[in-house]
């Protein structure tokens, strides 16, 4: 476990279940938001599908596939026990839930219809190795789909954001914690490590728009790696800094034009 998983392990521990509400909201017309559109993907070729959700955090995903597939056989693998606490009351007994990590999963080799994945594949470490064991518990021909970060704050915002959290981590001296492999931010990236275990590869750019106040942006962000990593203090001249940075942005309303751009992954096992 290098210094990225132990801290994504030490903050899911401490606060879990941050993503859903951040993202439960957000709706992309009528696809809805980015779990509905996951789940969508689900396209069981079996009576009982067997489905793996990776990464399943407190189960907001599971709890969606058990209500639109009942007959499926579902199984949440996350790596965080205080999330799988979380799971275990959402879900109450519809699915079976595995503490451990993702490059190496107890399940059997051909044993999993459908691997999907929100917004956790892209923060795994060794992903060859993780998209190796996928491509093990799948059967011939089964689905993976996920959804994975793309750009992080939409339009002008996005960038005055860049910039003040680049000075905060100067001011704390944070050190480099590689959450993402560098290939998991381009879709050219994400092509090349599929393609070797997996086939019928498929992308979809999503931009996700929102429209928060300021004091709704600060609280979404105050659910991030970023600002957790960040002293209190620090924490508070940041704030100060976007605001003023951002002030020029606001709408008569008050909100703040912005968004988060995602990517749906499809593909299928060689």
């Amino acid at each position: 476990m290098n210094s990225a998983e132990r801290f994504l392990q030490d903050f899911h521990q401490r606060r879990p279940g941050t993503t859903p509400p951040a993202f439960a909201g957000l709706r992309l017309g009528q696809r809805g938001c980015s779990y509905d559109m996951l789940a969508a993907t689900l396209n069981p070729s079996r009576a009982e599908p067997r489905v793996l959700d990776l990464g399943c955090g407190d189960g907001f995903l599971l709890d969606l596939l058990a209500r639109h597939h009942p007959s499926a056989q579902l199984i949440g693998v996350d790596m965080s026990a205080t999330e799988l606490q979380a799971a275990h009351v959402r879900l109450a007994g519809r699915g079976r839930l595995l503490e451990e990590r993702a490059q190496s999963l107890s399940l059997a080799s051909a044993s999993i219809d459908a691997v999907l994945s929100h917004l956790a594949l892209m923060l795994m470490g060794d992903l060859d190795q993780v998209l190796q064991e996928i491509h093990r518990v799948l059967v011939p021909g089964g689905q993976l789909s996920a959804v994975v970060g793309r750009e992080f704050l939409l339009g002008e915002l996005g960038q005055h954001y860049l910039q003040v959290f680049r000075a905060a981590a100067r001011r704390d001296h944070l050190a480099f914690l590689p959450l993402v492999d560098p290939r998991a931010q381009s879709e050219d990236g994400w092509r090349h490590l599929l393609s070797r275990h997996f086939t019928a590869l498929d992308f979809e750019a999503l931009d996700l728009p929102w429209t928060p106040t300021f004091e709704e942006l600060w609280n979404s962000l105050g659910d991030t790696y970023d600002l957790d990593r960040l002293t209190p203090a620090n924490r508070a001249r940041m704030k100060q800094e976007l605001h003023d940075a951002t002030r020029h942005l606001q709408r008569a309303d008050g909100t703040l034009p912005t968004g988060w751009g995602l990517l749906l992954i499809q593909a299928r096992a060689g």
